[in-house]
């Protein structure tokens, strides 16, 4: 047979394709007997065509427009259901409800976009990259690019809020104010005055009166008012992003929940709630109704929510969730009616930690606040590596980024919707099958379109109903 090896060659991609990685290393070990290395020993003209084509690929690549291309498929293909579940008998509010839900994707090469915004006209506005940040303004139907801009190089990974219209983002010690229409500079604040020599600003958000406001790596906090920098020193570490409401902001620091309110126009401490085990890294602080403002504290040896009482700082109750030193979340709590979501991050590094079919700790958990006690509602064993769930009360759903354990090492992702009040899986969808799929600590946001986006490692996803206009 004149093409036989090329027949044998296109079978295996197939194979691979269809049903994961595993298939490659079975193929790999029949060269160990050599009839079939020198049968499928290729000649000069075979080896020069698959250089030339992977120099075409490897150009086409660098030419191509970010976001033209979708992210490249993976293997797997056959071997994993593309959705499980069944749809919502409700109508959507917010998101997606299952009904023959599409997946399109967009590659943006591995820029890691960690901040999603929705500016007015319904556009996805992306913050990618870490020391050298990228704003990217993006159409929400197809996830091509409209417009990109490089904030300035600073060695800090950027913030990102929107602010009547326009875009607010820190980069490094600058607070910059830019139009969406042309993502041109239209106000820059500089914080060199105020924060020390390699500080970065790790929170930035608005109030309702228009007030910019940033905490730093270094805890000093503060806002930005009509060009005017107001500045306090909460003499704490801060790693997580803070927490606007309506009456100030709450920041997590490495020793203490802060309250900082306006008196007489400066930033001021309201109150200030040690850890009592003397440190917490675990979540942005999560305000709710009835007073209360939680916070995820990652001790030893559970993972602990914590409710605190909003006037006063107050521990009202607080919760241990999965299990023992099996538990932390890295930003993974969000606000769920009268109580909160945590997902759990135990285990995950980086995209190494969910290779070849590998999962992470699992633990998906809603406590909620009852006559003064903490209850966790209900658990979940799904994976979810980590990044942050979305919440919709009003579908009463919890979409969350989950990953499946494959012993034939496929990387399947997935969206997964939960019934918000018993933590069952009602649908998932998969969205994704190879390592750039990882969101990477990308959280799942819910679109004026009531379609479900995330930033992956690759570019970004987006899910909706097919009976939205898909």
């Amino acid at each position: 047979m004149r093409f036989a090896r090329t027949v044998v060659l296109v079978g295996v991609g197939l194979l691979w394709f269809g049903f994961g990685p595993w298939v490659l290393v079975l193929a790999a070990l029949t060269l160990l007997w050599r009839p079939a290395r020198e049968w499928l020993r290729p000649t000069r003209r075979v080896v020069a065509i698959w250089a030339a084509v992977i120099v075409v690929l490897a150009g086409l690549a660098v030419v191509v427009p970010d976001g033209w291309v979708p992210i490249p498929p993976g293997p797997g293909r056959w071997a994993t259901p593309s959705y499980v579940g069944r749809p919502s008998v409700a109508g959507a509010e917010r998101g997606p409800v299952g009904e023959s839900p599409t997946v399109t994707t967009k590659s943006y090469g591995v820029t890691d976009c960690h901040r999603t915004e929705f500016d007015d006209d319904g556009r996805l506005v992306l913050l990618c990259g870490d020391d050298r940040p990228v704003l990217r303004v993006v159409d929400p139907d197809s996830l091509r690019q409209v417009r990109s801009a490089d904030l300035p190089g600073s060695g800090c990974v950027g913030q990102l809020t929107i602010v009547d219209g326009d875009l607010v983002a820190a980069s490094g010690q600058r607070i910059l104010t830019l139009g969406v229409s042309d993502l041109v500079v239209e106000s820059s604040v500089d914080l060199a005055a105020e924060l020390d020599s390699g500080d970065c600003v790790t929170g930035l958000g608005a109030d309702p009166d228009g007030r910019v406001w940033f905490a730093s790596q270094a805890g000093v906090a503060g806002f930005v008012e009509d060009d005017r920098l107001r500045v306090v020193d909460l003499d704490d570490r801060v790693d997580r992003p803070l927490t606007v409401a309506d009456d100030g902001i709450y920041v997590a620091g490495a020793d203490a929940l802060h309250r900082v309110v306006v008196v007489a126009g400066k930033p001021t401490p309201a109150w200030d709630s040690p850890y009592d085990d003397g440190g917490s890294r675990g979540s942005a602080p999560v305000v709710l109704a009835g007073g209360l403002v939680a916070v995820a504290d990652n001790r030893d040896p559970r993972l602990q929510v914590v409710f605190h009482r909003a006037d006063t700082g107050d521990v009202v109750c607080r919760a241990e969730v999965f299990g023992d030193d099996e538990g932390i979340t890295d930003g993974g709590l969000v606000a769920a009616d009268t109580g909160v979501v945590v997902q759990n991050s135990h285990g995950y590094g980086g995209v190494r930690s969910t290779l070849l079919g590998r999962t992470t700790s699992r633990g998906i958990a809603r406590i909620d606040v009852v006559a003064g006690k903490c209850r966790v509602t209900w658990t979940s064993d799904m994976d979810a590596p980590s990044g942050a769930p979305a919440v919709s009360v009003e579908d009463g759903f919890v979409y969350v980024w989950t990953k499946r354990h494959s012993w034939l090492g496929i990387d399947a992702w997935y969206l997964s919707a939960l019934d918000l009040r018993t933590g069952r899986l009602t649908w998932a969808r998969r969205t994704g099958l190879n390592l750039l799929a990882d969101n990477h600590g990308g959280a799942v946001a819910l679109g004026p379109d009531r379609a479900a986006y995330v930033p992956v490692l690759g570019g970004v996803v987006r899910v909706a109903d097919r009976t939205r206009g898909d």
